[in-house]
Protein backbone atom coordinates (compact mmCIF):
# COMPACT_ATOMS: atom_id res chain seq x y z
CA UNK A 1 0.00 0.00 0.00
CA UNK A 2 2.65 2.50 0.84
CA UNK A 3 4.75 1.65 -2.72
CA UNK A 4 1.59 2.31 -4.33
CA UNK A 5 0.90 5.78 -2.43
CA UNK A 6 4.28 6.85 -3.53
CA UNK A 7 3.19 6.01 -7.16
CA UNK A 8 0.34 8.42 -7.23
CA UNK A 9 0.63 11.89 -9.09
CA UNK A 10 0.53 14.76 -7.39
CA UNK A 11 -2.99 15.64 -9.12
CA UNK A 12 -4.44 11.90 -7.66
CA UNK A 13 -3.13 13.02 -4.28
CA UNK A 14 -5.08 16.23 -4.33
CA UNK A 15 -8.46 14.55 -5.51
CA UNK A 16 -8.01 12.44 -2.79
CA UNK A 17 -7.42 15.10 -0.38
CA UNK A 18 -10.76 16.45 -1.71
CA UNK A 19 -12.31 13.25 -0.49
CA UNK A 20 -11.27 13.46 3.37
CA UNK A 21 -7.95 11.00 3.24
CA UNK A 22 -5.84 13.27 5.41
CA UNK A 23 -2.51 10.19 4.41
CA UNK A 24 -2.72 11.99 1.05
CA UNK A 25 -2.34 15.36 2.41
CA UNK A 26 1.03 14.29 4.57
CA UNK A 27 2.29 12.82 1.14
CA UNK A 28 1.54 16.26 -0.78
CA UNK A 29 3.54 17.39 2.09
CA UNK A 30 6.39 15.16 2.07
CA UNK A 31 6.73 15.78 -1.28
CA UNK A 32 6.96 19.50 -1.54
CA UNK A 33 7.34 20.45 1.82
CA UNK A 34 11.62 21.75 1.12
CA UNK A 35 10.33 23.28 -2.09
CA UNK A 36 7.75 25.35 -0.31
CA UNK A 37 9.83 26.35 2.97
CA UNK A 38 12.80 27.13 0.75
CA UNK A 39 10.57 29.19 -1.69
CA UNK A 40 8.78 30.87 1.06
CA UNK A 41 12.49 31.81 3.19
CA UNK A 42 13.67 33.54 0.41
CA UNK A 43 10.84 35.62 0.53
CA UNK A 44 10.44 36.46 4.07
CA UNK A 45 14.13 36.31 4.69
CA UNK A 46 12.55 34.58 8.07
CA UNK A 47 12.98 31.04 9.25
CA UNK A 48 10.76 30.77 11.82
CA UNK A 49 8.01 32.31 9.17
CA UNK A 50 9.09 30.17 6.19
CA UNK A 51 7.97 27.19 8.59
CA UNK A 52 4.73 28.44 9.71
CA UNK A 53 4.24 29.79 6.13
CA UNK A 54 4.86 26.36 4.85
CA UNK A 55 2.45 24.72 7.46
CA UNK A 56 -0.08 27.03 6.55
CA UNK A 57 0.14 25.77 2.93
CA UNK A 58 -0.71 22.77 3.57
CA UNK A 59 -3.70 23.29 5.69
CA UNK A 60 -4.96 25.66 3.03
CA UNK A 61 -4.18 22.33 0.90
CA UNK A 62 -6.82 20.86 2.87
CA UNK A 63 -9.18 22.98 3.21
CA UNK A 64 -8.83 23.99 -0.75
CA UNK A 65 -8.71 20.64 -2.13
CA UNK A 66 -11.98 20.38 -3.36
CA UNK A 67 -11.98 23.74 -5.28
CA UNK A 68 -8.55 22.81 -6.73
CA UNK A 69 -9.51 22.75 -10.79
CA UNK A 70 -6.05 21.19 -12.37
CA UNK A 71 -5.58 24.06 -14.05
CA UNK A 72 -1.88 24.33 -13.22
CA UNK A 73 0.66 21.84 -11.69
CA UNK A 74 0.28 20.81 -8.33
CA UNK A 75 3.62 22.26 -7.84
CA UNK A 76 2.73 25.59 -8.96
CA UNK A 77 -0.82 25.77 -7.33
CA UNK A 78 0.97 25.37 -3.56
CA UNK A 79 3.96 27.93 -5.03
CA UNK A 80 0.82 29.85 -5.59
CA UNK A 81 -0.36 29.71 -1.93
CA UNK A 82 2.92 29.99 -0.43
CA UNK A 83 3.42 33.43 -2.06
CA UNK A 84 0.05 34.51 -0.89
CA UNK A 85 0.54 33.51 2.38
CA UNK A 86 4.15 34.78 2.54
CA UNK A 87 2.92 38.28 1.71
CA UNK A 88 0.39 38.09 4.25
CA UNK A 89 2.38 37.32 7.16
CA UNK A 90 4.82 40.28 5.71
CA UNK A 91 2.12 42.62 5.99
CA UNK A 92 1.25 41.23 9.45
CA UNK A 93 4.82 41.56 10.61
CA UNK A 94 5.33 45.36 9.50
CA UNK A 95 1.94 46.17 10.92
CA UNK A 96 3.45 45.04 14.21
CA UNK A 97 5.22 47.92 15.75
CA UNK A 98 8.37 47.14 17.91
CA UNK A 99 8.63 48.90 20.88
CA UNK A 100 12.27 50.54 22.18
CA UNK A 101 13.66 47.10 23.75
CA UNK A 102 12.33 44.52 20.33
CA UNK A 103 14.13 47.05 18.55
CA UNK A 104 17.57 46.84 20.21
CA UNK A 105 17.19 43.07 20.73
CA UNK A 106 17.33 42.89 16.57
CA UNK A 107 20.54 41.57 15.41
CA UNK A 108 22.24 43.69 12.62
CA UNK A 109 22.42 41.27 9.51
CA UNK A 110 24.29 43.13 7.48
CA UNK A 111 27.77 41.77 6.63
CA UNK A 112 30.71 43.52 7.89
CA UNK A 113 33.16 44.29 5.34
CA UNK A 114 35.82 41.72 6.21
CA UNK A 115 32.95 39.25 5.76
CA UNK A 116 32.00 41.09 2.39
CA UNK A 117 35.50 40.97 1.28
CA UNK A 118 36.01 37.29 1.93
CA UNK A 119 32.62 36.38 -0.47
CA UNK A 120 34.60 36.77 -3.14
CA UNK A 121 32.93 33.47 -5.04
CA UNK A 122 30.48 34.74 -7.82
CA UNK A 123 28.03 31.98 -6.69
CA UNK A 124 27.64 33.96 -3.51
CA UNK A 125 27.75 37.42 -5.21
CA UNK A 126 25.04 36.42 -7.82
CA UNK A 127 22.71 35.69 -5.05
CA UNK A 128 23.41 38.64 -3.03
CA UNK A 129 22.71 40.54 -6.03
CA UNK A 130 19.81 38.82 -6.19
CA UNK A 131 18.60 39.33 -3.55
CA UNK A 132 19.07 43.62 -4.20
CA UNK A 133 16.54 43.30 -6.82
CA UNK A 134 13.31 44.80 -6.79
CA UNK A 135 10.67 42.34 -5.32
CA UNK A 136 9.07 41.91 -8.58
CA UNK A 137 12.17 40.88 -10.43
CA UNK A 138 13.59 39.08 -7.65
CA UNK A 139 10.78 36.55 -7.13
CA UNK A 140 10.63 35.85 -10.95
CA UNK A 141 14.27 34.64 -10.99
CA UNK A 142 13.87 33.14 -8.11
CA UNK A 143 10.45 30.76 -9.09
CA UNK A 144 12.80 30.31 -12.75
CA UNK A 145 16.38 29.35 -11.29
CA UNK A 146 15.53 28.08 -7.69
CA UNK A 147 12.43 26.42 -8.61
CA UNK A 148 12.39 25.49 -12.16
CA UNK A 149 9.28 27.14 -13.32
CA UNK A 150 8.66 28.00 -16.83
CA UNK A 151 7.19 31.46 -17.58
CA UNK A 152 3.49 30.40 -18.21
CA UNK A 153 3.58 28.83 -14.28
CA UNK A 154 5.02 31.84 -13.32
CA UNK A 155 2.56 34.06 -14.48
CA UNK A 156 0.28 31.64 -12.94
CA UNK A 157 2.03 31.45 -9.51
CA UNK A 158 2.38 35.11 -9.77
CA UNK A 159 -1.31 35.92 -11.08
CA UNK A 160 0.35 38.05 -13.95
CA UNK A 161 0.40 37.67 -17.44
CA UNK A 162 2.92 35.96 -19.35
CA UNK A 163 3.96 39.00 -21.37
CA UNK A 164 4.77 40.83 -17.73
CA UNK A 165 7.19 37.39 -16.62
CA UNK A 166 9.46 37.87 -19.74
CA UNK A 167 9.76 41.70 -19.14
CA UNK A 168 10.36 41.45 -15.67
CA UNK A 169 12.81 38.65 -16.72
CA UNK A 170 14.30 40.54 -18.92
CA UNK A 171 15.18 43.49 -16.46
CA UNK A 172 16.65 41.28 -13.92
CA UNK A 173 18.92 39.89 -15.87
CA UNK A 174 19.83 42.95 -17.58
CA UNK A 175 20.76 44.33 -13.83
CA UNK A 176 22.23 41.03 -12.70
CA UNK A 177 24.34 41.40 -15.92
CA UNK A 178 25.51 45.07 -14.72
CA UNK A 179 26.12 44.04 -11.13
CA UNK A 180 28.35 41.52 -12.06
CA UNK A 181 30.13 43.60 -14.68
CA UNK A 182 30.66 46.37 -11.90
CA UNK A 183 31.90 43.79 -9.26
CA UNK A 184 34.97 42.75 -11.72
CA UNK A 185 33.02 39.26 -12.64
CA UNK A 186 33.32 37.61 -16.29
CA UNK A 187 29.47 36.63 -17.12
CA UNK A 188 30.47 33.14 -17.92
CA UNK A 189 31.14 30.65 -15.07
CA UNK A 190 33.34 30.27 -13.06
Amino acid sequence: MKAQSNQLSDRELVAQAARGERAAVRLLFMRHHARVYRFVMRQTGSETMADDVANEVFLEVWRQAPRFEGRAEVSTWLLGIARYKALSALRRRREQALDEGQAEAVEDGADTPEVTAMKDDKGTALRRFIDNLPEEHRTVIDLAYYHGKSVSEIGEILAIPVATVKTRMFYARKKLGEALKAAGYDRGWP
